[in-house]
């Protein structure tokens, strides 16, 4: 079930998933579906994909292929924290004494590499209220709006989730 790929299958997984993710988001972007502009599209995808080979960018933090059954399930998770996070945020900015408890924390970090400290770290930031400052080994410096903010990210949840996204080693 799960055997191992040579380096060269390796490659060609990633490379196919960049030059696919790249046609799409040409399509998409496009709007054209005429076979001449089509084929233009994927010229230059296949440009792009031989660019990005030959500066050896082409591997598993750049197409993180191995996280594709994971991610979509802590993409939706992390949208409704978004939601519920600009809500909050906007409660302490409508009321009238603006109830806000600006505030720096230090957070560990459970990821075992730097892609996962990345996607944890973004994370942080796209969550309203709350700002990933900086990131010494594994203990995150994030600035909280508010206590409420501060307790989250203390308590662990996104973080957790973030790891649980990594491979198992």
């Amino acid at each position: 079930m799960g055997r191992n790929r040579t380096l060269g299958e390796e490659f060609l997984v990633h490379a196919l998933s960049l030059g696919l993710t790249l046609f799409a988001t040409w399509l998409l972007l496009s709007g054209v579906y005429e076979p001449f502009f089509i084929g233009l599209g994927v010229l230059s995808c296949v440009i792009c994909v031989f660019l990005a080979w030959r500066m050896d960018v082409v591997d598993h933090e750049s197409m993180p292929v191995h996280l594709t059954r994971r991610y979509p399930d802590y993409l939706l998770w992390l949208m409704k924290e978004i939601v519920v996070a600009n809500l909050d945020v906007t409660k302490c900015i409508l009321a009238p004494r603006m109830p806000i408890q600006p505030q720096v924390i230090r957070a560990k970090a459970t990821q075992h590499n730097e892609l996962g400290q990345v996607i944890y770290a973004n994370s942080i930031t796209l969550t309203p209220g709350t700002f990933t400052m900086d990131i010494d080994g594994d203990e995150f410096i994030v600035h909280a709006l508010t206590d409420g903010t501060a307790g989250g990210v203390l308590g662990g949840d996104m973080d957790r989730r973030v790891t649980a996204l990594e491979p198992a080693a």
